[in-house]
């Protein structure tokens, strides 16, 4: 369990170069964001079609754009049966929010306390 959770937390950094390493960001709001990674399970997920993918995309920002500034979609990466999101928000309430008026499965929020790439070893 531990390593399927490092392993994805690498996969996210490696595949986000253009992150910051910080896991808190400023909301415009002025509140602290905090980084998080949302598992959603959605079987079939790497079968859907340009448009299937277009249209998520496009109901995500339009409950995104209602939420204001406290909530950020910053990627996603859909695989054969999930898809793994990275979001900046307040609060894991405010993703369980977006969801619900999505109506976008949640199955796990991972709040993400910190970052390492390959330069972290230096």
């Amino acid at each position: 369990m531990i390593v399927r959770r490092l392993a994805l937390a690498w996969a996210v950094a490696a595949l986000s170069p253009s992150l910051p390493h910080s896991a808190f960001a400023q909301s415009q709001g002025g509140g602290t964001m905090q980084k998080y990674v949302i598992e959603r399970d959605l079987p079939g997920a790497g079968k859907l079609s340009p448009s299937e993918l277009q249209a998520i995309s496009k109901k995500s920002r339009e409950v995104l754009q209602n939420m204001g500034t406290k909530i950020q979609w910053v990627q996603s990466y859909v695989t054969d049966d999930k898809i793994y999101c990275v979001y900046l928000a307040e609060t894991e309430a405010d993703i369980r929010s977006h969801a619900k008026a999505g109506a976008f499965p949640v199955n796990r929020i991972s709040r993400v306390k910190t970052m390492i790439d390959p330069t972290s070893a230096d």
